[in-house]
């Protein structure tokens, strides 16, 4: 009887857990179903400028490794027994859901069947239809951080070797054998392997070495992945966050001083008469005979345009909440990096305020998750939410927003700007660079 009694509470516990499991995982995908709609409401458009996963309906068994391995976590989602995507903008690149997935129902694309996203067209080496010009990393369609590596890596092999249709090009009367314009890991590998091999080369970065990787948030998972870098050799860690990565390219540029300058913003590449190429950056022209562009796709920041915006106060990023301590900041724009930095000067709480402003009445182009936590931010006071509205003017201490139909001035002693950029696509058409458009899996 007592083996029985056992028995039955053995069962009987299982039976529970089976329920409780069930209705978690019916709460979770009625909100990951929420979130679907959700993004298809946001447009094609949002989807397509992200590097994101397309999972193949057709091969997907729905196992749910890929929402898995995801060091994301909320990317993808398991929707009707199938994968889906909730959340593109998140996507880093890191690879790990196309990794896991037992059937290949998943790859990592930009564009989608109707909204196409323009890439470089590039040969096996990442070399362009113009000679001795590569792209290599984000701006060619790669955002995953060891792969980036590896292509700066191989390109810059092509450069020193060449092949028998495209022998190596060297430097004449006084040029660099190459210029790498990008600090990133892709511009970063490149510029070392140039280094190994003996070769002139000088790396051109318009903001700070390491690239992207400085303007994501504290102890974000950004790599998954042994490394190899040139030069400096094997990095097994296999997951490393945002701190990591940036104390492994401290270490890197204390330990072999790559020739980098920064605050370089390439404005023009032109063809020598002596088949040198010309890079004129905002701190002066070099000259090589091989180019390796390492740009990522975030492009040059939109400015608004008003009077008082070439102010030192203002910005068009955050990369630490800490240098705002005790000011009162106004965050522009309505996208999910606005968002973002308001919501992280809001966690920091140690500004004197934070308010954003938004030309229209709702944020229209940010993704669920942030929605809910900018209303709940705006409905504590913690964010003021000056919508709709415009800036008008900036000045030392102050700033002047058309809201609605009054005019406020407010204190001031930051601006944050993030309402998009110009596309690295207008910059390579006038290098007179070859793009195709992609249609995601199409």
């Amino acid at each position: 009887m007592s083996t029985s009694l056992v028995l039955f509470g053995l069962i009987g516990i299982a039976l529970l857990l089976y329920v409780l499991w069930e209705r978690a995982d019916r709460a979770r995908e009625a909100a990951a179903v929420q979130v679907v709609q959700d993004l298809a409401s946001m447009g094609e458009e949002v989807i397509a400028r992200s590097l994101h996963p397309w999972v193949d309906p057709n091969k997907c068994m729905g196992s749910g490794a890929c929402v898995r391995a995801c060091p994301e976590h909320d990317i993808l989602a398991i929707v009707g027994g199938f994968a889906k995507l909730v959340n593109p903008l998140g996507c880093i690149g890191h690879g790990a859901c196309e990794a896991a997935c037992p059937v290949g129902a998943i790859k990592l694309v930009y564009g989608t069947r109707t909204r196409g996203v323009e890439l470089p067209r590039i040969d096996p080496h990442f070399q362009t239809n113009r000679p001795g010009v590569y792209i290599v990393g984000e701006l060619g369609g790669m955002g995953l951080i060891r792969n980036a590596v590896a292509q700066g890596k191989q390109a810059a092999q092509h450069v020193i070797s060449g092949d028998k249709d495209h022998p190596a090009r060297r430097s004449k009367h006084g040029a660099l054998d190459a210029v790498v314009v990008g600090a990133g890991p892709a511009g970063i590998s490149a510029t070392l392997q140039l280094m190994e091999a003996g070769l002139k080369v000088q790396l051109l970065e318009r903001e700070s070495f390491g690239g992207t990787i400085l303007h994501y948030p504290r102890a974000k998972v950004v790599m998954t992945g042994a490394l190899e870098i040139p030069l400096y050799g094997s990095v097994a860690k296999r997951t490393m966050s945002k701190e990591d990565l940036v104390e492994l390219w401290t270490d890197i540029r204390d330990k072999l001083q790559p020739p980098i300058v920064t605050g370089a913003l390439v404005e023009r590449i032109e063809l020598g008469d002596d088949d040198m190429w010309n890079v004129h950056a905002s701190t002066g022209a070099v000259r090589a005979a091989n180019v390796v562009l390492a740009l990522g796709v975030r492009g040059s920041p939109k400015n608004l345009g008003v009077p008082g915006e070439d102010l030192s106060k203002v910005a068009y990023r955050l990369l630490e909440p800490a240098e705002f301590e005790g000011k009162h900041v106004l965050v522009v724009g309505g996208g999910n990096s606005a968002v973002e930095t308001a919501l992280s000067l809001a966690d920091f709480g140690g500004c004197a305020s934070v308010a954003i402003s938004y030309r229209r009445e709702q944020f229209a182009r940010c993704r669920a998750g942030n929605r809910t936590r900018i209303d709940a931010a705006i409905a504590q006071g913690s964010v003021t939410a000056l919508m709709p509205s415009e800036l008008r003017q900036i000045t030392e201490r102050e700033v002047t927003l058309q809201v609605g139909a009054q005019t406020r001035t407010l204190p001031n002693d930051a601006v944050i700007i993030q309402i998009g950029g110009t596309a690295p696509s207008q910059l390579l058409h006038s290098f007179g660079i070859e793009l195709v458009t992609k249609y995601g899996h199409a």
